[in-house]
């Protein structure tokens, strides 16, 4: 039974990574492309290990068999089904112990050239934390910044949609990134998932030719970047992206329709910042939201915590900056941001 190894590992040459771990083990994080096939459901493991703790181990064994028997059964009448016989998975478990093995053991029965992951996942994530200490250094950053509601995600879409490499952390953190931004889908990704992906983007990017990303600070919603990167985004080129607040708020009050749904919602998430502002001012936010005056809203939010907040931040940039302006961002202001950008890029060059 052939392994690989999690370093310099191509996930590419499989046709299939199987991850058969339970489905909670595989929500926290997996392989980059992988598919969940379980040999044991989080029920199935939980009772096998407190049969092992208070039974035998002979009787955990007996029934954890049992059950892996019949779950490798069900997966090859279904999703395995129509595999043709050069079929080459790359199988994993935690540690690429028992249950992998089991699984891999009848797939080469069967005649299937399946593969190992030596160490399982957990070789993996340790791959991962290595590799994101110096992979990120490898790379020259063109990091956008600006006062919230600048369109810089937006921006950076457009860039993305003209063949630039652009390196979304917003969107790998599943985050809108500030204190009114929500979980996309309103969930919450582990640290190891973000890591995943930060990590599998990273790997498909060429050093080549420089990297967009937007400036963002360390922690990301509930997630950490590495420091490794955050260092390099300081001292890269910053280009801060101008616009005129009436603008931004517009684009605000478009992009975040949740706003207008709950305003005691908005105002809960918003009374944390008591100590900061003082009740007077969180009490004007809340008569504004109140009396739906959006517009209102989103400008003194911005004016009195967003703004002030984003100047003090700047001192932690020391990489050099440029400047571009653009206005009517619900209109062809990105699109004239991005043109900007590029020619900019071009005139500097790449590496």
């Amino acid at each position: 039974m052939k392994q690989a190894g999690a370093q310099d590992l191509d996930l590419s040459s499989f046709d299939e990574i199987i991850d058969v771990r339970s489905p909670s083990e595989f929500a926290e994080d997996h392989l980059p492309g992988a598919c969940n096939l379980p040999v044991l459901d989080d029920d199935e493991r939980a009772k096998v290990g407190t049969i092992y703790k208070q039974v035998s181990v002979l009787e955990a064994r007996k029934v954890g068999a049992a059950l892996v028997s019949r779950n490798i059964a069900h997966h090859l009448s279904t999703h395995l089904a129509d595999r043709p016989g050069g079929y080459k998975p790359l199988i994993y478990c935690w540690r690429g112990g028992q249950r992998s093995r089991s699984f891999a053991m009848v797939m080469e029965q069967i005649g299937w050239p399946v593969c190992l992951l030596e160490g399982g996942y957990k070789a993996f994530r340790n791959q991962v934390l290595e590799d994101l200490r110096e992979l990120p250094l490898g790379f020259e950053y063109r990091v956008l910044a600006g006062l919230t509601g600048t369109g810089k995600t937006e921006i950076l879409q457009i860039l993305a949609e003209r063949g630039e490499q652009v390196l979304d952390l917003e969107g790998l953190a599943n985050h809108q990134g500030s204190l009114l931004g929500e979980p996309v889908g309103g969930q919450n990704l582990s640290q190891k998932c973000f890591d995943t992906r930060l990590w599998s983007a990273l790997n498909a990017m060429s050093p080549e030719r420089p990297v967009w990303t937007e400036a963002e600070s360390a922690k990301i919603g509930q997630v950490y970047c590495p420091k490794a990167l955050i260092d390099m985004l300081r001292g890269s080129l910053r280009i801060e992206v101008e616009v005129p607040i009436e603008d931004r708020v517009r684009f605000l009050n478009a992009r975040y329709q949740h706003w207008h749904q709950d305003a005691d919602q908005l105002l809960a998430k918003l009374k944390w910042l008591k100590t900061r502002h003082g009740s007077q001012e969180i009490a004007a936010w809340a008569e504004l939201a109140q009396a739906r005056d959006w517009d209102g809203f989103v400008q003194r939010v911005l004016e009195v915590h967003y703004d002030p907040s984003y100047r003090s931040a700047l001192d932690n940039a020391t990489g050099p900056g440029r400047s571009i302006q653009t206005d009517d961002l619900l209109g062809e202001g990105c699109q004239r941001a991005a043109d900007t950008l590029l020619a900019m890029r071009f005139e500097q060059g790449s590496r």
